[in-house]
């Protein structure tokens, strides 16, 4: 998040300096390389096995997260990676499959009209007012009162729209979950016009590619904040790693500088993350993360060499879904023959370990597991006087919308207005011509 930020001020003309404690792009959210680096991270044993290939073959994301292929939707990274054109430093390969969980086995999510027909998730009834429900949701078009069939996106309900279709609640939980994306059921009580776009975005991502809406990028996640760095370098940035931070300066309640190594770098705003100022922010959360590297691929997912599996909360009795994202040496983040697999979600208990078994149960035998407990945190200090924005902690969610989010908010906090897509288009055409071809 900081990463992007600072590039997208760096084009607004704004002055900006990033240090960095770590000798890497992207704190939590980087990809480490080589495997034995990861090992260490973990204290683990011993050095890597010679079956896991050699330490450089490997690139795994601390943090996983996959992008949506439809950059139409403004809360996308995809639109913002497009419009600075970041895309230039990094290439993309589609994930091949997205899959949802229900009664212990795994589902390929249907989205389409033609998937919902042939869907083994439903019976044959389902399965008709699913796909009535698909043709109401791609039609629907607030400007045309015809394609609403009496649903007024402000006030009716999700859950009165489900109802309106007459779909079950295992339905209804691949829908919210796996199509709309949502954490929680809280979205089935509030206006339509969200989840409605969600799925939407989701069926147009999928319409890109065929096998799923999202998109990895090669070499891992780490890539993208070290295309922003790069970005903001080139409209005057400057970036200092294995800097360390020894002080926040504060006077008069207002940040005036950093200070590193006995010296003070001045400035008139900051942008951090949670673990810079920890009297300014409050716990939120916890995350659990649990790195598998497995020798095969998922039962039950075609052999794809990549997939998202969504398990959501009412089918394992929870109030949080479960994440699954495995990911190969296909995107170059894994030796050939050789796969990762990331489960994640909130924890809700004292035993975090057993609230993921279910998505451990899918993976097995797993030839390594490395766990890992993350304390979520989110600021207490909104800047509006101390001019400090922090950012807010990862989330368990295998998608980028939150962060993008809490990016464009922090924006509107420092700058007194939202994001302006169509001006930094502007801003990127001035520097670089229109966006190539091949971009888009």
């Amino acid at each position: 998040a900081e990463c992007i930020l600072s590039g997208i001020m760096s084009v607004k003309g704004k002055k900006v300096l990033h240090m960095d404690r770590n000798s890497y792009y992207g704190a939590e959210s980087a990809s480490i390389t080589p495997l034995e680096d990861l090992y260490k991270r973990f204290n683990l044993p011993g050095e890597p096995p010679e079956s896991m290939g050699k330490g450089r073959d490997w690139n795994v994301d601390l943090i996983p997260k996959f992008l949506m292929a439809n950059a139409l939707d403004q809360s996308q990274l995809v639109r913002m990676l497009l419009i600075t054109q970041v895309t230039r430093y990094l290439e993309f390969k589609v994930i091949e499959g997205s899959y949802v969980y229900k009664k212990g086995k795994i589902y390929k999510v249907p989205s389409t009209e033609t998937e919902a027909l042939a869907s083994s998730l439903m019976g044959l009834f389902e399965k008709r007012r699913f796909r009535k429900f698909l043709v109401f949701v791609a039609n629907f078009d607030e400007n045309d009162p015809r394609t609403m069939e009496g649903v007024d996106p402000k006030t009716t309900t999700m859950r009165d729209v489900y109802k309106k279709f007459d779909l079950s609640q295992d339905v209804i939980d691949f829908t919210g979950h796996s199509l709309a994306l949502y954490r929680t059921d809280e979205y089935l009580d509030q206006p339509c016009k969200d989840a409605i776009e969600r799925i939407k975005l989701y069926s147009e991502s999928l319409a890109r590619y065929g096998k799923s809406p999202y998109l990895y990028p090669l070499y891992g996640l780490g890539e993208l904040p070290q295309g922003f760095a790069r970005l903001s370098a080139i409209y005057g940035g400057t970036y200092m790693l294995n800097k360390p931070i020894e002080e926040i300066v504060v006077e008069n309640g207002k940040v005036v500088g950093v200070k590193s190594e006995g010296e003070i770098a001045r400035c008139k705003q900051l942008i951090c993350d949670p673990s810079y100022i920890k009297d300014r922010v409050t716990k939120v959360g916890q995350v659990i993360r649990a790195i598998c590297i497995l020798s095969h691929t998922i039962a039950g997912t075609s052999d794809n060499n990549s997939c998202q599996i969504i398990i959501p909360q009412n089918q394992v009795n929870r109030k949080h879904d479960i994440y699954v994202c495995m990911i190969s040496s296909t995107h170059n983040v894994a030796a050939k023959g050789k796969y990762i697999a990331i489960v994640s979600t909130t924890v809700e208990t004292n035993d975090p370990e057993s609230e993921i078994k279910p998505a451990l149960d899918l993976l097995q035998p797993i030839e390594q597991k490395m766990v890992n407990i993350s304390e979520q945190f989110g600021p207490t200090d909104m800047g509006n006087e101390s001019q400090i924005f922090i950012s807010r902690s990862y989330d368990a969610t295998t998608h980028f919308e939150t962060t993008c989010d809490d990016i464009k908010d922090i924006y509107r906090r420092m700058t007194g207005s939202d994001f302006d897509f169509a001006e930094m288009e502007r801003k990127q055409k001035d520097t670089f011509g229109d966006v190539d071809a091949a971009d888009n």
